[in-house]
C-alpha cells in the first residue's frame, strides 16, 4: 500500500546505486507574477560563469549524491513545439548538469510506444518510487512512496526507454 512521502532528502540520502527522475508534464505551477519564472520571462538569464549567483541547496544535494557514487539521470519527455515553461526549464538545466545530474529531453512524439506510469516520479536503487501527483493546473498534489514491485519494474522499464531514445542536453535543440 503506497504511503504519503517523506522529504526529499531523506530518500535521496538512503539511495546507494541510483536515482531516476521522469518528468512529463509541460508546464508545473509557478507564480507568473514574481519569481525566477516571472525575471526569466522578463529576459533574465543565469551566468553560467557566475555559479554563486544560481548554486542553491537542491544542486548541493545532488553533487553530494553524486560524489557518493550515486548515478542521476533525468529524463523529460516534451510537447514540441516546446512550452514557455519546458523553454524556462531548459535554459536552466545547466545546473543540473553543473551538480553532477546527466538529462535528456525526448520529443512526446518519439514516446508514444513507451508504457509510461501516470505520473512523474523518483525511481531510487530500481526499488521505490517517490510519487509527484499533481493537479490539472500543475500545482503539486503531493508526493507518495509505494515499494511495488510491479510498479517499480513499470518506471523502470519505462525510463530505459525514454533514456534510449532520449537526447543529451548538450545535443537538444528547442524547438
Amino acid at each position: 500500500m503506497p504511503s504519503s512521502a517523506p522529504p526529499f532528502s531523506e530518500l535521496i540520502a538512503r539511495c546507494e546505486r541510483s536515482a531516476v527522475h521522469l518528468e512529463m508534464r509541460d508546464a508545473y505551477a509557478v507564480d507568473y507574477e514574481k519569481g525566477p519564472f516571472a525575471e526569466w520571462r522578463a529576459g533574465f538569464r543565469h551566468d553560467p560563469a557566475d555559479r554563486a549567483s544560481w548554486w542553491r541547496s537542491w544542486l548541493g544535494l545532488i553533487q553530494e549524491t553524486v560524489a557518493r557514487g550515486v548515478v542521476v539521470r533525468r529524463a523529460r519527455i516534451v510537447s514540441e513545439p516546446v512550452s514557455e515553461y519546458t523553454r524556462f526549464l531548459y535554459d536552466g538545466t545547466f545546473t543540473n548538469v553543473a551538480a553532477g545530474e546527466q538529462v535528456r529531453w525526448l520529443p512526446r512524439r518519439q514516446a508514444s510506444d513507451i508504457a509510461l506510469p501516470g505520473n512523474d516520479y523518483w525511481l531510487f536503487d530500481g526499488r521505490l518510487i517517490r510519487w509527484n501527483h499533481f493537479a490539472g493546473d500543475g500545482a503539486s498534489g503531493g508526493g507518495e512512496i509505494s515499494e511495488d514491485p510491479a510498479a517499480a519494474k513499470l518506471c523502470a522499464g519505462a525510463f530505459d526507454a525514454v533514456w534510449d531514445r532520449g537526447i543529451p542536453h548538450d545535443q537538444y535543440e528547442i524547438r
